[in-house]
């Protein structure tokens, strides 16, 4: 009875999320293509969320890797072939190829930031600083507070790219790992062709000799069945008594 497979219950999981992510990802595009500004509340919310999301996407897409591990060095005692095993990989590669292509989309959207909010095809924006009016007895409040926002948005997106650089560099080990995990595959299919090839081998032979065995019978059955076998040897024992007895005298 093949044991419980691993992998269905991860698989669900990693699809499910992904067909989460997906929107999040195409509405996170739209919003930065029609933002004002990089660091305006609706981009970075958007932001935030995905990159939340992708960080659960990849903690999902390490137990689908650890799922694919424990079945590939013993397929058919989870009643798997190797096929199902590489359909499994090839499974994880692109769900990682997916997250990383999210990944470079952000990062694309950081560079933007750092020169503060350069939309897509579009020209660079003014700095929010160049919007900001003094007040009537010359002084700066309002470009004071716009200050600080700017500088705090900056800092929740730099603690967001440090999160995003350890997804990256996970989704890349995942991808490493699965890499590693096809070549023992392949190796494994060789074996199993050289164990095919030596059993078609050694069957040939058995059946040759089962052959042969069975030559030797056929032509022996009659020379030693029971009555032919006695008088055969009452006929060598006398001749040698007589033989012996002609010497004697």
């Amino acid at each position: 009875m093949a044991s419980e497979d691993p992998f269905l219950q991860v698989q669900a999981d990693v699809l499910s999320l992904l067909n989460t992510t997906r929107p999040l990802f195409n509405s996170y595009i739209r919003i930065r293509s029609s933002a004002s500004s990089a660091t305006s509340p609706e981009l970075v919310e958007s932001r935030a969320e995905l990159e939340s999301t992708l960080t659960d996407l990849s903690a999902d897409l390490r137990d689908l890797i650890d799922s694919v591990k424990a079945v590939e060095h013993d397929p058919y005692r989870y009643g798997l072939e190797i096929d199902e095993v590489e359909r499994r990989r090839t499974l994880v590669e692109d769900v990682g190829k997916e997250v990383e292509d999210m990944h470079a989309e952000l990062e694309k959207t950081v560079e933007q930031a750092q020169i503060h909010g350069k939309g897509k095809g579009k020209e660079a924006l003014p700095h929010p600083s160049a919007f900001d009016s003094e007040d009537e007895d010359g002084t700066n409040g309002d470009g004071d507070y716009a200050q600080f926002e700017q500088q705090r948005q900056e800092q929740i997106m730099q603690e967001q790219d440090e999160a995003l650089d350890d997804v990256f560099k996970t989704v890349g080990t995942l991808r490493q790992q699965a890499d590693t995990m096809g070549r023992e595959l392949e190796e494994q299919a060789d074996l199993l062709d050289d164990v095919d090839n030596i059993a078609d081998r050694v069957g040939g032979k058995l059946q040759n000799g089962i052959k042969k065995i069975g030559w030797v019978i056929r032509k022996n059955e009659g020379l030693f069945s029971p009555p032919f076998f006695s008088f055969s040897l009452f006929f060598h024992s006398n001749h040698w008594l007589f033989c012996r007895r002609d010497r004697l005298l």
